[in-house]
């Protein structure tokens, strides 16, 4: 069988489906990582700011070689299986017992000792993600070329991403950190939290590979090149990635907002329990506005970028982004925001974190099909399809937000003097200017970057126009130059 010339094709619902459910596994690690993993070893555990954000920073520097090279290797996979359905079912489990190893340390360890076991589990939680997140993402852009269908098998994938997020706050503020189990400073509380998320997991990523299986005939096949090895072959293919004019002002851009966000993700709970003083309950609230403002952004990103450039989302989702981490903030330093006791408290930012959601999704689901238009302007400049080292690269700026991110999160919390321990209950336990400090960390000065991001964001110029040319030549390539079935070795 011949693999199609063109692949301007509208996929099964059953295969967005299955595709976009792939993405609930790593809404659940990432929130787990970002809200939990700094507060639960300096907090809970005792751990210095700087060693628990230094140990998540090493394992990003695992990172920023295993993305690419997964993204490498499964670009140039040829099995029955095509490039990235082997990749996707080989990691789940040990994704799954990585991560119940990061939140089940054995007492008596240490602060270097818990230094050691956080970054070992962090590393390995990463590298699994990475195994299954690279080829997954890859396989979403390779499904179809059509300019409006990648938008909608991303907002599938943003959708479920969501759907995640929710579920890893719901399980945590809702459930297992609740204040009648104790809330979140009880050390017992964390292992069972992880076991629950680690099987939802493995059984989302089995169910994702299986149901996209059926794709295979349609995805690319990959070039017969000179064997190399795989350090090699990666660097290669990363220095050809970033001459793309496109991809490197996309990279750069998501970068820097990804680790503001990281930053945010990891003192979010700091925020609500100290500044805001919040319940329980409260954080479960905050959290569920700003996912269903994510979930509910997914239906408004298609027809939105169907009328606009794909840029413009991303452009209004940071700038958005942006201001309502700032406006919060700034409102209450200068004693015009409702105060911690104000009943009118909690549903003003819901409403902020409701606004905050829906917009910034138009940014996510923009630049996941911008991705993917990328690949197609590298094919058509070198003829050779690379969708798992750009996708592996962006991954990696992902991931930021959990590693340059804590990093920074933790050595600010150190540079404020923050308190550690258990008995830390309210913001009565913390001076007030530090809590100020807090604050100034969490809004001005962090979002403050999202500048540099819209600059490079502004710099991205492939349009709906460029692409359809694009395409109309790639096809034509193609037609006289068929290729093989790829589940064919």
């Amino acid at each position: 069988m011949v693999a199609p010339a063109s692949k301007d094709r509208l996929v099964p619902f059953t295969s967005k489906l299955a595709f976009g459910i792939g993405q609930f596994a790593e809404g659940l690690k990432n929130t787990a990582f970002g809200a939990f993993a700094l507060f639960y070893y300096n907090q809970v555990l005792g751990l210095p700011g700087t060693l628990a954000g230094m140990a998540l920073f090493i394992a990003l520097l695992f990172d920023a070689v295993t993305d690419p090279m997964a993204g490498s290797l499964s670009d140039k996979t040829r099995s029955r299986l095509g490039r990235r359905h082997p990749f996707m079912y080989a990691s789940a489990v040990p994704l799954g017992l990585a991560f119940v190893g990061l939140f089940a340390p054995p007492p008596g360890l240490g602060e270097w000792g818990l230094f050691a076991w956080l970054a070992t589990f962090a590393v390995l939680t990463r590298m699994a993600m990475t195994l299954y997140h690279v080829p997954h993402l890859a396989l979403g852009a390779e499904m179809t070329e059509n300019f409006d269908e990648r938008t909608r098998i991303v907002a599938y994938r943003q959708f479920f991403g969501a759907a995640g997020v929710l579920a890893a706050f719901g399980l945590g503020y809702g459930w297992y950190f609740a204040e009648l189990r104790g809330g979140r400073v009880a050390v017992d509380n964390y292992m069972p939290y992880a076991v629950t998320l680690a099987i939802l997991m493995v059984v989302t990523i089995w169910y994702s590979a299986y149901g996209t299986q059926k794709e295979i005939p349609f995805l690319s096949e990959p070039e017969t090149l000179p064997k190399r090895d795989p350090v090699s072959q990666m660097v290669l293919d990363l220095a050809e990635a970033f001459r793309n004019r496109s991809f490197r002002w996309l990279f750069f851009g998501v970068l820097v907002v990804f680790v503001m966000a990281g930053v945010n993700s990891a003192l979010d709970i700091y925020m609500f329990q100290y500044f805001w003083d919040l319940t329980g309950a409260e954080m479960l609230i905050l959290q569920v506005a700003s996912v269903t403002g994510l979930m509910a952004g997914v239906f408004l990103a298609a027809p939105l970028l169907r009328r606009t450039e794909k840029r413009f989302g991303v452009l209004l989702g940071t700038i958005v982004w942006a201001v309502c981490q700032v406006v919060p903030v700034v409102l209450r330093l200068v004693d015009a925001f409702p105060a911690n006791d104000a009943v009118i408290l909690v549903p003003t930012l819901v409403a902020f974190r409701f606004v905050q959601g829906l917009i910034v999704q138009q940014a996510l689901t923009a630049f996941g099909s911008m991705m993917a238009d990328v690949a197609d302007e590298h094919d058509h400049a070198t003829g050779t399809r690379q969708e798992g080292i750009f996708f592996g690269a962006i991954a990696f700026s992902h991931k930021a937000t959990s590693g340059f991110g804590t990093l920074i999160g933790g050595l600010g919390l150190d540079i404020i003097g923050w308190p550690r321990g258990t008995g830390i209950q309210s913001a009565a336990d913390v001076p007030a200017e530090t809590i100020v400090h807090l604050g100034l960390l969490y809004g001005p000065v962090v979002a403050g970057f999202s500048v540099i991001s819209v600059w490079c964001y502004l710099h991205y110029d492939l349009t709906r126009a460029r692409h359809a040319e694009i395409l109309r030549e790639l096809n034509l390539r193609r037609r006289a130059t068929p290729v093989r079935d790829p589940t064919t070795t």
